[in-house]
């Protein structure tokens, strides 16, 4: 069974989605099975950030039993899978977003790890999204108002009984203006994931439709992303990089023989 992390905020404009797409997309490139959902069903905005605005099928049509989930999910170039929202305002009639929770135990049949991009915010469209998740994150600034937010979100998660994991902290700059990661840790009482820098190549892979992991493979935002992908699936490569350097070394003879078999 496919587990469902929950990406979302307290606010809009922190960089939820462009989180939700990186670390899918990091996900598939660590050879996991992946699905992106764009579970904001009032302003999706994946297929805008992937190039595939509009598809024949989409999520809303699913929660209208209009058509099966299998048939709403699109393979992107990366390889990455997607299950993109309508942004037809027509398609916002009598639409019922805790119907998520259903077509989330399906999702989990299909793929290993689901990213269900979420609304920001406390309204109904959230809290449908949180109940149809294994597992929260928080995605914040370092700014009080943003981080304010954030911690309403994580009460509400709570509420809801679901396991908040941590946070992520997105366009850090380290200026002297914003809250130390430290202080951000303490009043959201949850770990601290990850934090994404400020970085143009972000905004760069956006005008070009893609992850920034993949026109910006070298971009510290990707080198960001792609280590909260490998904390999440429970590789730590400080650790492993510790325990190689405690082998103890072979000696330049003990190599040389090796080498020739002896």
């Amino acid at each position: 069974m496919g587990k469902i992390y929950v990406i979302i905020s307290g606010k809009g404009g922190v960089g939820k989605t462009t989180s939700s797409i990186n670390l899918g997309v990091s996900f598939n490139d660590l050879g996991k099975e992946v699905i992106i959902v764009d579970g904001n069903l009032t302003t999706p905005n994946v297929g805008l950030h992937l190039g595939s605005p509009i598809v024949p099928i989409t999520l809303n049509h699913v929660i209208n039993d209009k058509a099966k989930v299998e048939e709403a999910i699109y393979e992107h170039e990366t390889g990455t899978k997607i299950l993109p929202s309508s942004l037809s305002i027509s398609e916002l009639k009598s639409i019922n977003p805790d119907k998520l929770f259903e077509i989330s135990k399906k999702l989990r049949k299909i793929a290993e790890h689901i990213i269900l991009d979420s609304p920001a915010g406390l309204g109904d469209e959230a809290k449908a999204a949180i109940k149809a998740g294994d597992e929260v994150i928080i995605v914040t600034n370092a700014d009080i108002s943003a981080v304010t937010d954030a911690l309403k979100t994580i009460k509400l998660a709570e509420q809801l009984d679901k396991k908040v994991v941590g946070a992520l902290v997105t366009r850090y700059e380290g200026k002297k203006w914003e809250m130390p990661l430290d202080t951000i840790k303490d009043m959201l009482e949850v770990p601290i994931l990850g934090v994404i820098p400020e970085d143009d190549c972000v905004k760069e892979s956006q005008r070009l439709k893609n992850a920034v992991i993949i026109t910006h493979p070298k971009s510290e935002a990707s080198k960001a992303y792609r280590k909260l992908a490998r904390r999440l699936l429970g590789e730590n490569p400080e650790k492993q990089r510790k325990q190689a350097d405690k082998k103890p070394r072979k000696s330049l003879l003990e190599r040389f023989f090796n080498r020739l078999g002896l």
